[in-house]
């Protein structure tokens, strides 16, 4: 039986080279989380169904972590299809990176893309230095990264506190011994820097500034990032097709006021080229190897309904579009404030799913 990487069936993926990706897994797992394009047949229902499978194509199985689909592809094997198994399954594309880079002023911005979940991060630098913000738990990705432009990572910075992921921002900093900073707000049970007004990366003529603006609503500590006053990093207040959502603290009208205060205040004045770059994609949004997932703010402003609303209509909206939270997120949030004191690889099956921290506009 034949079997494959996460990572190869994503350049797989991405140069429309898989035909037919077949899940294994039960209907409500399946619901709950899957990848684009997907056709789901549970394993218990493939012998009687085999019909519904072209017999031209190549078959890729998959499960949630490469049991069920590898049992599927040796019984796909012989009744002589095409067929080879993901290894891994779900649980291992949960944690499939890529990474684009854009140049912006004088900063360089690396987004690197967990693929499977849809969270981004980014590794901004110039001048022999770089900040990581809201990195994952896969710290050497980010040193690797750093080491690979000539970089030393001076500052690790969190959009948020995060309830869909584990954050490894404290980790990273202390590995590196950077500056670790979060916006004052977040309840958290461990000392941090203040978030600064102003940060700079690297020494003239290479000087780049970012600015950190202050965006209460998706959480009280919500932080956006302008780079070289020309690309937003919105962490988890704008993406691409919708807002944060105001709803996991339980004030969800509070802070659906302090969502749209923070996006308009910090968003009207700036022109229409500027790049947005989320924290998160949905499964809506197409990303293409090598390029920077991002919109240009004006873009957003006549397609994105959100931005196009009154405060009220947009409270009266965003307060009430509840929907399903990110599995595990009480513990994610726990383990991100502090309050969990086990070993960071001990928590990582808390992350398993998709991402929820937004409402998206249809």
């Amino acid at each position: 039986m034949r079997s494959i990487t996460v990572a190869d069936l994503l350049d797989r993926l991405d140069r429309d080279q898989v035909t037919y990706l077949l899940d294994v897994r039960t209907p409500e797992e399946f619901d709950a989380w899957h990848i684009r394009g997907a056709v789901n047949l549970p394993l218990q229902d493939l012998p009687h169904h085999l019909n519904r499978i072209p017999r031209t194509a190549e078959v890729f199985t998959i499960c949630a972590a490469g049991a069920r689909s590898a049992s599927a592809a040796q019984l796909l094997e012989q009744r002589f299809f095409d067929a080879t198994s993901v290894d891994g399954g779900m649980a291992a594309w949960a944690n499939v990176y890529d990474h684009a880079e854009v140049r912006v002023g004088r900063a360089t911005i690396i987004q690197v893309r967990r693929r499977g979940k849809g969270c981004f991060s980014y590794v901004i630098g110039t001048g022999g230095q770089c900040m990581v913000v809201d990195p994952s738990t896969d710290l050497e990705r980010y040193e690797h990264l750093a080491a690979s432009k000539g970089w030393t990572i001076t500052a690790v910075l969190d959009t948020h506190l995060h309830a869909d992921h584990l954050s490894g921002g404290r980790a990273l900093a202390s590995a590196v011994g950077a500056h670790y900073y979060l916006g004052d707000a977040e309840p958290v049970h461990f000392s941090h820097e203040a978030m600064p007004e102003r940060i700079t990366l690297g020494d003239a003529p290479y000087e780049a500034t970012i600015e950190p603006l202050r965006s209460p609503g998706h959480t009280m500590g919500s932080t956006m990032f302008l780079v070289e006053g020309a690309t937003l990093l919105t962490g988890d207040t704008l993406f691409l097709d919708g807002v944060g959502r105001p709803d996991l603290a339980e004030q969800a009208e509070e802070f659906a006021n302090n969502l749209y205060e923070s996006i308009h205040r910090h968003t009207d004045a700036l022109a229409d080229d500027v790049l947005v770059l989320p924290a998160h994609i949905s499964e809506a949004i197409e990303v293409e190897r090598g390029v920077v997932t991002g919109v240009p703010l004006g873009q957003l402003r006549w397609r994105l309904v959100p931005l196009t609303m009154e405060r009220a209509a947009f409270v009266a909206w965003a307060s009430s579009q509840a929907k399903d939270r990110p599995p595990n997120y009480q513990r994610i949030v726990e383990a991100n404030q502090g309050a969990v004191l086990a070993p960071l690889e001990e928590l990582i099956a808390l992350e398993v799913g998709p991402n929820r921290c937004a409402v998206t506009s249809a």
